[in-house]
């Protein structure tokens, strides 16, 4: 019996020996296949999940903030300057979105769409656009601004966060907190995107916005604050459509308009809504 349990005994150990060498190859096989793409996909979905998990209270709140604003018959407003625009533009007329999504519209500050390209980062830094911004638009007291800005620091997105809550409107801020923490405000109060809002969702992106380094790259790169941001609007939308339901109140989706019957569901939806709806 001793003899027979200690052969037991050393199988056992090899058994082990050898898995533990199959788990080192198969690390060194990862180690040796990883790739620029694959880093890239695994910070992103690192950030993914530390937002989905650190900031689920700030995301259910600006849902609610917006199911309790369209039932109430406000409207929703988002903004956003540079690439920060983007993930405001993916909320508005899209597939699957709320009808009720529109743009606040800053000549000039997406960027992309002026010659040269850096003069809307220029515009980012003037005071006094964002009054006059608000002040053209239909924004009203009672209605929702988000406004996206990754640094928050500059005087656009500071003062129409302001502005707007001066004027009665509930402000959003999608930002990354990090940068308050880490840079100087450009605005002459010296506060950030993040002090004049009622919720703050953190997009927990770290200074200067690139997730890689390579010997022979001169500096970072590979930044993801789009697909974080894009990711936190669609989650906001996503627990306003599930609470305008819990309230009772059909939420006015858009269909694609790649389906059939979509053109004629969204056709509908903009009427009965026309009066929120800015982009016609």
């Amino acid at each position: 019996m001793g003899e027979q349990a200690e052969r037991d005994g050393q199988a056992g150990r090899a058994e082990q020996a050898e898995g533990a060498e199959q788990v080192e190859r198969a690390g060194q096989d990862r180690s040796a296949d990883r790739t620029p793409a694959g880093e890239f996909f695994d910070a992103a979905v690192a950030l993914l999940k530390e937002v989905r998990d650190g900031e689920a209270a700030g995301i259910e709140a600006a849902g609610k903030l917006l199911a309790e604003t369209i039932a109430d018959g406000g409207r929703i407003f988002a903004f956003g300057a540079g690439h920060s625009s983007l993930p405001a533009q993916d909320t508005v007329y899209r597939a699957g979105g709320l009808a009720v999504m529109n743009l606040l519209n800053v000549p000039g500050a997406v960027g992309v769409d002026v010659t040269p390209v850096t003069l809307g980062s220029a515009l980012e830094r003037v005071s006094g656009l964002a009054a006059a911004a608000l002040d053209s638009s239909p924004a009203r007291a009672g209605d929702v601004l988000i406004v996206i800005s990754l640094s928050g620091r500059n005087a656009l997105p500071v003062e129409l966060a302001l502005n707007a809550r001066a004027l009665g409107l509930k402000v959003i801020g999608v930002t990354s907190v990090a940068y308050a923490a880490q840079t100087r405000s450009r605005h002459t109060t010296g506060t950030f995107l993040k002090d004049h809002c009622d919720i703050v969702v953190d997009s927990r992106i770290a200074v200067g916005d690139a997730e890689l380094t390579a010997e022979g790259v001169g500096a970072p790169f590979a930044p993801a604050s789009t697909v974080v941001a894009s990711a936190v609007m669609q989650a906001i939308v996503a627990t306003a459509t599930h609470e305008l339901v819990r309230r009772g109140v059909e939420p006015p989706m858009l269909r694609s308009g790649n389906v059939d019957g979509g053109h004629d569901w969204n056709a509908h939806v903009m009427d009965e809504y026309a009066d929120r709806i800015f982009y016609r």
